[in-house]
């Protein structure tokens, strides 16, 4: 799902006096662990995130897992490596193994037609199960007049996914959709006659020993669960409510602890559960009807790094939360990161510290450039993603600036169309044609594409 100023005195001295490091290190990288811990402490400090818990295994050997912060301020309660977060959308790696494992077990067909297995619009008769997977369906997200404070039937659900209309046929082009993995999640439930949580628990999680990880639930009694923050006017705020249902759903609605993600990710680079051919289909990057490809496989983004090596990551950010793993197959290197603040920069943290394990991997440095003031002033204005937000974007002397999820962000210019952000993965191009600017193009990493507004 996705959707620097100090912060109030009483809140601040509370973070401080209990930001104590690291709670738990494995440390045969001895080096590359403790310029982590500075690292990553440093960060926190800096960018107004309470706490955050992080996870890197190496050839094979766990060697960070730990938590930095704090998982909830009003109790004073600091981050552990048993502290649950909420997931995001990276639990859509989750959702993609169980649907993989059903067209292992013969279940379910990549490439057969949903319409087999739900009541559908004709106009969906195109869709299958692998433009599902790969955001290729022609689906989008939660329309703006969607609810998250209702709750909802799975059958709902799929009544107000199946009235959206298609953004493109099916294959045509890649866009990220939240509601394609809810109706996973239903297609799941319908073809095996269980919750698609109660199934990853039952096939995944239980055999794993990830005890900790489970789908959101407001009312259980939930150990070391922690609080989710946003940024109001620079001031830290509890994360808002939404309706018990809305957090169940196959798009990111998962508690996991970093523990949990080590155990997973272990699972992973030795092949438990699927075939290597069913790998092989997970991390590879989807072809689209014009026999190009979108860096996307199921529920992992496929890319590369600067430096050319292969990396499969995922990030989510979902009421109060940002979350990101990036796993590196050909360096047996893997950097998880939860964090509790709505827009921190978790995918930034973990690709630094991956840089601290294997140099070669550091993220490309931006150098700023001087922009004429008519320059920078003909980017002002607002920009508008589909039917889902607007930002707007201001001249603020020598640079533009921006809000994204209560946290004012300086662009600063690398280019005359190209813009980053300090200390983020973030980064944004403004696309012009003869008519001036036409859109605003946000990487996170996965590109937003913005229309500008007249």
């Amino acid at each position: 799902m996705i959707f620097e100023a100090s912060v109030p005195s009483r809140t601040k001295s509370l973070a401080m006096s209990i930001f104590l490091g690291p709670l738990l290190a494995i440390t045969p990288a001895v080096g590359a662990t403790e310029s982590a811990d500075g690292f990553v402490n440093d960060h926190l400090r800096r960018k107004q995130v309470p706490g955050c818990a992080l996870m890197v295994r190496h050839n094979g050997e766990l060697v960070i897992c730990q938590g930095y912060g704090v998982a909830n301020l009003e109790h004073g309660v600091r981050a552990t490596p048993q502290t649950l977060f909420q997931s995001g959308s990276m639990a859509k790696q989750f959702t993609a193994m169980a649907v993989m494992m059903l067209v292992e077990q013969r279940k379910l067909s990549l490439d057969g037609p949903i319409a087999k297995h739900l009541g559908v619009p004709k106009k969906w008769s195109g869709i299958t199960v692998r433009h599902l997977l790969t955001h290729t369906s022609g689906l989008g997200n939660y329309p703006e007049s969607f609810s998250l404070q209702k709750d909802y039937t799975e059958d709902e659900l799929l009544k107000m996914i199946k009235a959206q209309p298609l953004g493109f046929a099916p294959g045509e082009k890649w866009n990220y959709s939240n509601l394609g993995y809810v109706t996973l999640g239903i297609l799941i439930h319908k073809v095996t006659g269980e919750f698609y949580g109660d199934f990853l628990r039952k096939n995944v999680f239980d055999p794993l020993g990830m005890n900790q990880t489970r789908v959101i639930s407001e009312s259980d009694i939930i150990p070391n669960r922690a609080a989710g923050y946003r940024l109001v006017d620079a001031a830290l705020k509890n994360q808002q409510w939404v309706a018990p249902s809305v957090n169940t759903t196959a798009d990111g609605s998962l508690y996991f602890t970093i523990e949990d993600l080590a155990k997973w990710d272990e699972a992973l680079e030795t092949g438990k559960f699927l075939s290597h051919a069913g790998y092989e289909q997970l991390w590879s990057p989807v072809k689209l009807n014009n026999g190009n490809t979108a860096p996307y496989g199921f529920g992992w983004r496929v890319a590369r790094t600067d430096s050319g090596h292969r990396m499969l990551e995922h990030g989510g950010a979902w009421q109060g939360f940002a979350s990101y793993i990036a796993r590196y197959p050909d360096d047996r290197l893997t950097v998880a990161v939860l964090c509790n603040r709505a827009g921190a920069r978790a995918g930034y943290i973990a690709k630094r510290v991956a840089g601290l394990y294997l140099p070669v991997l550091v993220p490309r440095v931006h150098s700023a450039v001087k922009l004429d003031g008519a320059i920078l002033n003909s980017y002002a204005g607002d920009y508008r993603l589909e039917d889902r937000f607007t930002i707007k974007v201001s001249l603020a002397g020598d640079r533009l600036e921006t809000t994204w999820l209560g946290e004012k962000i300086a662009m600063i210019p690398e280019s005359e169309v190209a813009f980053f952000e300090e200390d983020s993965d973030r980064t944004f191009r403004f696309v012009k044609n003869n008519n001036g600017v036409k859109a605003l193009v946000i990487s996170v990493p996965e590109e937003l594409t913005l229309s500008r507004l007249p």
